[in-house]
């Protein structure tokens, strides 16, 4: 595991609306809610941390600010502190090593803009051959090293991450006499979705444009043009669409087995 802070930039499309899940994104956009008392997003930088990715550019959109305004204020947050109110000046107590040495681009994409156009708008802030990139509403334990070696070894412009997610209902299956003699809620499927965890070259921009979704013409060229490699992870991966799954992750952070928490504790 790489644990020196690697040069290569983390891009995360954070500026959608999340409107399957809108009991929490009526008034916070999708990546500031809360598993366990931290943000999605907080939890999605720790994994890529952990693997000395600590370059990220945020691609915001809907409630952009409130981001922005997360990130301004997290040190004052994680510490005890003076504060001389005239001067501004502020005075850390305790822990200084407490907040993450991380650096970010936050980068305006625009309201509604798809996500391919997100990714061709922060172009000009790639300063690396290399990027990573993802949304913002997945986790997993991926192994973010053996991604990126998977990546180099394959000589594309594009990766992207394969995983098997849940069936969204239960599998049922009767003998000859209509009795039941299998039953499974919500089984693994064999299948393989795209999850995001991307890994691309900058030759990914020659497939872009300012209204492009990513996941049709640019990925579907791509593919057709045989640039396009996917890295299967078989171990565990969830998203966050709905109200149900953040439950669902909060109940599992609280019961200290998060899947995701690959990292050590501070």
């Amino acid at each position: 595991m790489t644990t020196d802070q690697r040069r290569e930039q983390v891009v995360i499309l954070c500026g959608g609306r999340g409107t399957r899940l809108q009991e929490e994104t009526e008034f916070k956009p999708k990546a500031l809610v809360e598993i366990g008392g931290r943000p999605i997003l907080w939890h999605l930088m720790r994994i890529y941390d952990r693997y000395g990715f600590r370059r990220f550019v945020l691609c915001l959109g809907y409630k952009g600010n409130l981001i922005k305004e997360y990130f301004l204020q997290y040190s004052a947050m994680q510490n005890d502190f003076t504060l001389r109110l005239r001067s501004g000046e502020r005075r850390i107590h305790g822990r200084k090593d407490v907040v993450e040495d991380w650096e970010i681009t936050f980068a305006d994409t625009g309201l509604d803009t798809n996500t391919g156009g997100r990714l061709h708008r922060i172009a000009h802030l790639i300063d690396q051959p290399l990027f990573l990139a993802n949304y913002c509403d997945g986790l997993s334990d991926i192994d973010l090293d053996r991604l990126v070696a998977f990546h180099r070894d394959k000589g594309k412009i594009a990766t992207v991450t394969g995983f098997h997610p849940h069936s969204r209902f239960g599998i049922v299956k009767v003998d000859d006499s209509g009795i039941v003699n299998y039953w499974q809620e919500k089984p693994l499927m064999s299948d393989l979705t795209s999850g995001g965890f991307f890994v691309f070259e900058r030759g990914i921009f020659d497939y872009l444009d300012a209204d492009c979704v990513l996941e049709q013409q640019p990925l579907e060229r791509l593919s057709a043009d045989r640039q396009l490699a996917l890295y299967p992870h078989d171990g565990y991966w969830q998203c966050m669409d709905t109200f149900k799954e953040a439950l669902a992750l909060n109940r599992l952070w609280a019961s200290g087995n998060a899947p995701w928490r690959t990292w050590d504790d501070d």
